[in-house]
């Protein structure tokens, strides 16, 4: 047996506008299984805070430590921060 090796990552989701009302939190960790993805991430948020921020994920972009998510594929390491944007308006 590997000694050290976590069957699981821990991240820090943090919500931005329509994402932060949905969910009614800032911020948040989430465990996720060890090889987890954005994608994974973004379905267990849904899956915990129901329809009304599922919602809002559909049009949401993300950024992990920082760098914007061009692949819903993008793995997850341990203790990276996740920010969920929704579209702003602007002009």
């Amino acid at each position: 047996m590997l000694t050290g090796v976590s069957d699981k990552v821990t991240i820090q989701v943090r919500y931005f506008a329509g994402a932060r009302a949905a969910s009614g939190l800032d911020e948040e960790p989430l465990a996720l299984p060890a090889g987890s993805t954005v994608s994974d991430a973004a379905r267990a948020i849904a899956e915990r805070h129901g329809d009304r921020l599922a919602g809002v994920l559909t049009a949401c972009s993300y950024l992990l430590d920082g760098i914007a998510v061009r692949q819903p594929a993008t793995r997850l390491s341990d203790g990276v921060q996740l920010d969920v944007l929704p579209p702003f308006a602007g002009g």
